[in-house]
């Protein structure tokens, strides 16, 4: 079995091609539309996207030994990873991120690995994801108390654990180690069918973010309404969801197919990830668990005072809109303030890199007679909107949440240099 727990937890889990056929129906892609766009949610989805890359090769590394890899090895993956072109240029592209070097052995190959900064922010990501480990298996075992039979499958498990800031080995570094909390059963023996099962239910565990927030107010469960006054019909709308019914706590154990559990149950999975957001796809595939309708988008819809839908990338998410104050997460977790910070350096590292190539450009540009200027490097940082896609060095790395610098900034992400 040990064995078993081990190959789950190293192994690359991918969701089965079956199971998405039914979870984007033509009639939800029509409806995701009809949602208002909100600006501030959308810059606080769009601040994590652009990480996913630099952190899947932050993995690599620190799985790699003496956390050093061959660029060729990472140009190998560059698919599995969705880019193309040149491995070396992306990592030039992250200065302050990643070094690249030729190997000691002096084998010819070129190396890379983590920059000093670098290493000392991945130091502290893995500290703090080893101080919260007891606080990772409390949202596990609400994520159970949460589903019908207090078990799930753990393959379907592994494709939410990052909203939830579980680790890679989450079934051996929380499962294993909590066995008063948890255990792994396998019916059949195969990897496919392992699920984690909750040993006790934990009633101090069972309050929903719902009910601890009314406690505090000194009033009965109910939801709160995140959007302004000034939406005064779908203001309306909720307070006549809000006390058609009484709230019923996700934690009831009554699996009643009412829109009111529905809600709370979403509403409660929501409070428990560190981003206050996930996949309606992934969420998806989880309806029988949770007891969800089938028609889930149409669900989140209908409820614009707690749910924002965003299509994004193409991706639909939810987010819950009272977990943020504008594009500011209201309680960040502390993995969500380093990751914030790796995401910094990520960014200071490409605005170097811009700055360097734009200087360089600038100069070609000069020995051609086409501009005018000081042949040192003052004065030319405020200079940009020339013919290269560099961003413009006038403005400071937060100008990147601007949809125009947004989109430069995946355009040098994606693009080599000349």
């Amino acid at each position: 079995m040990h064995l078993l727990l081990q190959s789950v937890c190293c192994s690359n889990l991918k969701p089965r091609a079956g199971l998405l056929h039914h979870l984007a129906p033509l009639q939800w892609r029509r409806s995701a539309w009809s949602m208002k766009k909100d600006s501030e949610l959308e810059k606080a989805l769009s601040r994590n996207r652009r990480w996913i890359v630099n952190n899947q090769i932050k993995n690599i590394l620190i799985r790699s030994p003496n956390r050093m890899a061959t660029v060729q090895s990472l140009q190998k993956r560059f698919k599995s990873l969705d880019l193309q072109g040149r491995a070396l240029n992306w990592l030039r592209k992250y200065p302050c991120c990643f070094d690249v070097f030729a190997d000691p052995a002096g084998s010819g190959e070129a190396l890379y690995g983590f920059s000093k900064r670098m290493a000392a922010l991945v130091d502290e990501e893995e500290a703090v994801r080893a101080s919260a480990e007891e606080d990772m298996a409390t949202r596990l075992a609400k994520i159970l108390m949460l589903s019908r039979d207090r078990r799930l499958n753990v393959v379907k498990l592994d494709h939410l654990k990052r909203s939830f800031g579980l680790p890679d080995d989450f079934v051996l570094r929380i499962v294993v180690k909590n066995s008063d909390l948890f255990r792994v059963v396998s019916r059949s023996g195969r990897r496919s069918s392992m699920e984690i099962e909750l040993v006790n239910w934990d009633p101090n565990l069972a309050v929903s973010s719902v009910e601890a927030a009314s406690a505090k107010l000194g009033r009965p469960p109910q939801f709160s309404c995140a959007l302004p006054q000034s939406w005064v019909k779908t203001r309306a709308k909720f307070e006549e969801f809000n006390k058609a019914l009484p709230y019923v706590s996700p934690y009831s154990g009554e699996m009643i197919e009412s829109e009111q559990r529905a809600v709370s149950v979403v509403h409660e999975l929501l409070s428990i990830t560190l981003w206050k957001k996930l996949s309606i796809v992934k969420l998806g595939k989880f309806r029988k668990e949770f007891s969800l309708p089938d028609r889930l988008g149409n669900l989140l819809l209908r409820h614009p005072c707690l749910f924002y839908v965003s299509n994004r990338y193409k991706i639909h998410t939810v987010v819950l809109r009272e977990g943020y104050r504008g594009c500011e997460l209201v309680d960040k977790h502390p993995l969500v303030a380093v990751k914030d910070r790796l995401g910094e350096l990520m960014q200071e590292g490409l605005h170097e890199y811009n700055r360097r190539r734009h200087l360089v450009n600038l100069e070609k540009r000069r020995k051609r007679g086409e501009i005018t200027m000081p042949r040192s490097g003052k004065g030319t940082a405020g200079i940009g909107n020339g013919d290269d896609d560099d961003d413009d060095e006038s403005m400071g790395p937060a100008s990147i949440y601007l949809p125009e610098e947004r989109r430069r900034f995946y355009q040098s992400l994606f693009d080599d240099p000349p």
